[in-house]
């Protein structure tokens, strides 16, 4: 088993970290992937999930199973919504394994939150994962994670840099290698960024990626958020557990990443959750008033200069 590497000591808890904010949207789809776990047609294991969500005191008494929301699959919020997040855990985690079997040997984690595919998927020997997000949330990932001896099937290597600051050369010192072939995953990132940031960390990933490298992304394409503010989701989400996701979420309009992309000599594909949906036997569907209507995952590929 390889250890976490790039800080000689866990990340200094210095900026925000998993307590508000953003950064508790990341205990949300960590109990969204706890309960996933839990459920017999489960489609995506994560043993350390819970476990991120009883060391956070904000979230101390949210369920990690279904059998603990008293409304059970007919609750919005850990229902549908973590059905949601269960899914797309595993249509990535599918992303970046085919990714790999095709050569690429280094997966960059931009915004890794409480990511936990480096311990919990299996993974080539020369396989290196960068985790790129605050130290405060890093730090608290640590923590979790040296209390229950975990142990990464992969070389792993933190790097705690806020990706409003020069995370570039945070990276490249890391050991990032431009020239290899890489793997770049945002999970639940980009639309908490203004337009004009999301542009430029798709350019600069399509700056560092040569031939064989691959991205995927979730991106918002409603041209008016508030218009599902009252919808189930959303209002589920700030009556029980107090975060009002559409006060996170950057409200300008969005670029067409995957056009950028494609104008750039990527192949990318764009697709709705619900075909996934269709596809496992397992998510959420549409329904009227959907905040995930506008939702697309966004998968490109780098085939040429």
């Amino acid at each position: 088993m390889n250890e976490a590497i790039g800080t000689t000591e866990s990340p200094r808890p210095d900026t925000e970290g998993v307590d508000g904010g953003v950064g508790l949207t990341a205990l949300l789809v960590a109990a969204s992937r706890a309960i996933e776990s839990h459920r017999r047609d489960s489609l995506a294991q994560d043993v350390y999930a819970e476990h991120f969500v009883r060391a956070a005191p904000a979230c101390a008494e949210w369920p990690v199973r279904i059998e603990q929301v008293p409304d059970g699959d007919d609750n919005a919020l850990w229902g549908r919504f973590a059905r949601y997040f269960g899914l797309r855990t595993r249509v990535l985690d599918d992303f970046v394994v085919r990714s790999v079997l095709t050569g690429a040997r280094q997966v960059v984690l931009l915004g890794a939150g409480l990511d936990t595919r480096a311990f919990r998927l299996d993974w080539p020997s020369d396989c290196v994962f960068f985790e790129i997000d605050r130290a405060g949330v890093l730090a608290f990932k640590h923590q979790v994670l040296t209390e229950l001896s975990a142990a990464p099937r992969v070389k792993r290597v933190l790097v705690p840099v806020d990706l409003r600051d020069d995370w570039v050369s945070a990276l490249t010192s890391s050991g990032f290698d431009p020239a290899a072939p890489s793997i770049w995953l945002a999970e639940g990132l980009l639309f908490y960024l203004p337009g004009p940031a999301e542009t430029y960390l798709v350019d600069t990933v399509d700056l560092l990626a040569t031939e064989g490298s691959a991205l995927a992304f979730e991106a918002k394409l409603e041209a008016d958020l508030m218009a599902y503010r009252d919808s189930a989701i959303y209002t589920a989400t700030r009556e029980q557990i107090g975060i009002d996701l559409l006060d996170l979420f950057d409200k300008g309009p969005r670029p067409d990443s995957a056009g950028r992309l494609t104008s750039r000599g990527w192949s990318a594909s764009t697709h709705t959750p619900f075909e996934f949906t269709r596809r496992h036997g397992r998510g959420p569907l549409p329904e009227p008033n959907d905040a995930l209507e506008g939702n697309r995952w966004v998968f490109a590929y780098r085939r040429r200069r």
